[in-house]
């Protein structure tokens, strides 16, 4: 036998520390190779930490809600040594004995970082589904060589699937794995119409107690008072109220707000889609289109891309734009494009699309919600013409824009003012008044606007 010595992997460069948040498997549990063994989460991606090699857990190294470092070990694992800890490029030689073997002395193993990422829903405009992460246990092979774990089994098996009902579920886990909540939402979609689904659920939930303990996606606690329900707060909803307070608390919120007419921009839009959709597999939404005249206007107005340090100013060179998104759940994620201003607009679809799609099948990182530099966010996916949004610290602005609209308006022509139908929208920024004056952030505010209001409806993409 061996002992083999699971490591915090590292999770991306901006990356160093996380909280763990669930040990999936507990000490005496058989673990599989690549089979999840705790959950951790980095500010608000989470994450599984899954066993290269398949044993026994013999220790947990660190307690639930405990902060750990990149590299740490987490938890001791014995292995049959001679099939899987064997000297190549994979795995380190392992000693014999473990138990009369200090911990000191244990040899030490790099873990891949191959888990899957988590973070309820989300669609980058409305808004990034992020799918909760499946209760892994042991893997049992079904029809097709497909892995389905015996949690998945159970609830099929509990709700009538057939085999081949339950192949045909796109799984969104690792290697395209079934997952327990790409099940319940097959199941939700399959009995829209069935009132009994809720009671459904509830069956499910009675029957595997601890698979519903998910981070992101646990059903907060809740108690009665008088006529009043007390909810508590999930662990994202803490950090959102935690961080929304410290940015009001720390900034001197100013807001500016321009009205600019889009209806080239959106001529331009129907023309395209259809052929764009054809072309590159996949739709052109406003987004890329906001973030790149974003883009444009910061490049003009650097001193909008900055961050403050006391009584120092740091003038950001990179221009990442963070796209801040409203999830099913109430919360709030903001992945970033990095260096947006170097993208073509194709680029900025293409990256949008990426976020939203690898945000779905669970394979956000936590990079991925790092080193923003200025947010945007989009109020009118929810019929909104307006809004004040909060500063996502340590930035010093945020642009929201609000529903576009058809309404009349007054245009002046060689033969006088004419009204006429126009593609209508609003755009506020609220910015940091510490190191941005209202003649900075208004002058911003309004060449983003001209930026859209002047687009090229001949441009190609």
């Amino acid at each position: 036998m061996a002992i083999y010595k699971l490591l915090l992997p590292k999770m991306g460069e901006s990356v160093s520390e996380a909280t763990i948040t669930k040990w999936v498997k507990s000490v005496g549990d058989t673990i599989e190779e690549d089979e999840a063994v705790v959950e951790i989460a980095t500010d608000k991606v989470d994450s599984d930490v899954p066993s290269p090699v398949s044993g026994t857990l013999t220790k947990v190294l660190f307690e639930e809600n405990q902060v750990v470092q990149v590299g740490d070990a987490i938890a001791l694992i014995e292995t049959d040594g001679d099939d899987i800890l064997r000297d190549d490029d994979q795995h380190t030689p392992a000693f014999t004995n473990p138990s009369t073997v200090a911990d000191e002395e244990i040899i030490d193993q790099q873990a891949e970082t191959t888990g899957h990422h988590d973070q309820s829903k989300e669609e980058v405009i409305p808004g990034v589904d992020l799918l909760p992460r499946e209760e892994q246990t042991q893997n049992v092979v079904s029809s097709g060589n497909r892995f389905y774990s015996p949690l998945v089994k159970n609830i099929a098996q509990e709700e009538g699937m057939s085999q081949e009902e339950l192949d045909e579920i796109p799984g969104s886990g690792s290697d395209g794995r079934v997952t327990k909540q790409d099940v319940l939402d097959h199941l939700q979609n399959r009995n829209k119409v069935d009132h009994t689904k809720a009671a459904a659920q509830v069956a499910v939930q009675k029957q595997s107690p601890d698979s519903t303990k998910e981070p992101t996606q646990t059903a907060p606690k809740s108690v009665t008072s008088g006529n009043d329900e007390i909810i508590e707060m999930d662990r994202m909803r803490k950090l959102i109220a935690d961080h929304m307070v410290h940015s009001v608390k720390t900034s001197p919120h100013v807001a500016s707000f321009v009205e600019a007419d889009v209806t080239h921009l959106v001529n331009w839009r129907n023309k395209v889609k259809d052929s764009y959709k054809q072309r590159e597999g996949e739709n052109i939404t406003f987004t890329p289109i906001f973030i790149e005249a974003i883009s444009k206007a910061i490049k003009d107005f650097p001193m909008i891309n900055v961050s403050v340090d006391g009584h120092n100013i740091i003038k950001r060179k990179n221009i990442n734009i963070g796209m801040a998104a409203a999830l099913p759940s109430g919360n709030l994620i903001v992945p970033v494009i990095k260096n947006a201003d170097q993208l073509s607009l194709v680029g900025l679809s293409k990256a949008v699309n990426d976020l939203a799609n690898r945000s779905r099948s669970n394979k956000l990182k936590p990079d991925d919600t790092q080193g923003g530099t200025f947010t945007f966010s989009n109020i009118g996916a929810f019929g909104n013409i307006m809004g004040f949004p909060i500063i996502n610290q340590p930035q010093a602005a945020i642009l929201a824009v609000g529903t576009i609209k058809k309404r009349p308006a007054v245009l002046e022509t060689a033969d006088g003012d004419v009204i006429a139908i126009r593609h209508m929208m609003y755009l506020s920024m609220s910015y940091d008044h510490r190191v941005i004056d209202g003649a900075l952030g208004g002058t911003f505010l309004k060449r983003v606007a001209d930026y859209l209001e002047n687009w090229d409806t001949n441009r190609e993409i």
